[in-house]
């Protein structure tokens, strides 16, 4: 079953500063969870239409990975699909406004394993939603400081 969390955050700087803090990868480090780390695959990173990158939860020992492709992207919009322990996608939009931005966060997953769905859903859900507001914050801040 397909589950989907979303969020938004306006934001005062234009939506290419907003653009570039989800597509700079210097910048993502800056609002990313500190224990999310996000890697390219292949030599350079990427938001291109069939770029991938890693995203690495930091576990000690475990360190749970999501592939991700980028399977949408146009100015103002990046989609990532990911498989690992989740499937899904992560939709960020940029809606320029009369003054900043209006900043959407979409995540989109489906967990197959029944065991890990269980604790997803009671260990982990309002965690993962909180961190995804926390990290819109973190985004508002590096944006506006720009």
């Amino acid at each position: 079953m397909s589950q989907a969390f979303e969020q938004s955050i306006k934001i005062n700087a234009t939506a290419t500063v907003v653009e570039r803090c989800i597509t700079d990868l210097a910048l993502m480090h800056r609002w990313l969870n500190p224990a999310l780390c996000c890697e390219p695959v292949g030599e350079a990173w990427s938001t291109e239409v069939g770029s991938q990158s890693r995203f690495v939860i930091q576990i000690p020992l475990l360190k749970p990975t999501l592939n991700s492709t980028v399977v949408e992207r146009q100015p103002g919009l990046v989609i990532w699909e990911f498989q690992g322990f989740f499937q899904g996608r992560d939709r960020w939009e940029c809606q320029p406004l009369e003054q900043g931005t209006l900043l959407l966060n979409r995540f989109e997953f489906d967990i197959a394993n029944p065991l890990i769905s269980w604790g997803f859903k009671n260990f982990a859900a309002s965690w993962t939603q909180e961190d995804m507001q926390a990290q819109l914050r973190r985004l508002k801040r590096v944006a506006e400081q720009l």
